[in-house]
């Protein structure tokens, strides 16, 4: 695999005209699935990939405030300009092939559903060994776990204001390294069938810095059982993302990071089999490919 140079030429970035024209689309009902949906964009990030752990864009036209766009009850990053809206969705990895949709609000106007269409795709399988007390968790262990999963779920729903309303959101991958893990593989762990695999796994050693893809506020970080040593990172208007299996941590809650800050090192703390770096992002609650946002 050829690795890319931490600063990378940004490819070319969608233009006012066409951003106009998506958002034509909609006014004309062309249905946004097959504007947006199908095939992935290689020239504004994230790019679109309607399956699960997927992300799609969706056009809303113009209009002078912000829509709001939710799907079943979960707000919707919404991105553009007065010109032409354009909703942001991450798909969730156990969603069905077939229809979503998201439900949008504007001033002066009726809600309105906009659907769009899910392609199914099959993701590996992985098996792997690890200690057993990893798998067959303990009385405290399990305990331990159903806290710091109470804790996890107070933080996805952290939904801030913006810090761009660029429609191009291009990370910087946190530390470079064979990629050992991609995302969505069916983990089987000791001969048990365990949750997909919600990130990207990156060989490096141990103590490698590791760098903030985006800029970001950081809204927890600490050791957790499975994760190990953990940093949230709020990129705005729910777009997340977490490094994990840290062995050190080299930022406090509430501080405010840049695209390529030391953030903390390369570890091999929590369920691991040797020192990697596990990167999620994480879009309106959802998990979905970190390889999406990157420019390689």
């Amino acid at each position: 695999m050829t690795h890319h140079p931490h600063h990378q030429t940004n490819p070319p970035r969608l233009t006012r005209r066409n951003t106009l024209l998506a958002g034509l689309v909609t006014l004309f009902g062309a249905p946004n699935h097959f504007a947006f949906a199908g095939q992935a964009d290689t020239q504004i990030l994230p790019r679109t990939l309607v399956v699960p752990g997927g992300v799609v864009r969706l056009a809303l036209g113009p209009a002078a405030d912000r829509p709001l766009v939710s799907s079943d009850g979960v707000p919707i990053r919404v991105i553009g300009d007065p010109i032409a809206w354009t909703a942001l969705v991450g798909i969730p990895l156990g969603a069905e092939p077939g229809e979503g949709r998201v439900t949008v609000a504007q001033a002066n106007a009726p809600d309105r559903t906009i659907p769009y269409v899910i392609t199914p795709k099959r993701y590996s399988e992985q098996r792997l060994k690890v200690a057993p007390g990893h798998v067959d968790l303990s009385p405290e262990d399990l305990a331990r776990y159903e806290r710091e999963r109470q804790r996890s779920q107070d933080i996805v729903t952290t939904f801030s204001e913006p810090l761009s309303d660029a429609f191009d959101l291009r990370m910087q991958i946190p530390v470079h390294g064979r990629r050992s893990s991609s995302f969505g593989l069916r983990r089987v762990f000791n001969g048990q069938s365990r949750n997909p695999h919600t990130g990207m796994d990156i060989a490096a050693p141990a103590g490698t810095p590791v760098r903030a893809p985006m800029a970001a506020r950081v809204i927890d970080n600490g050791d957790y059982f499975f994760n190990g040593n953990t940093i949230w990172l709020d990129h705005g208007a729910g777009l997340l993302s977490m490094v994990c299996h840290l062995s050190a941590i080299r930022v406090r809650t509430g501080d405010v990071v840049a695209l390529g800050d030391d953030i903390g090192a390369v570890g091999a703390t929590g369920r691991v089999t040797g020192p990697h770096l596990h990167w999620g992002v994480m879009l309106n609650r959802t998990m979905v490919d970190p390889a999406l946002f990157l420019a390689d």
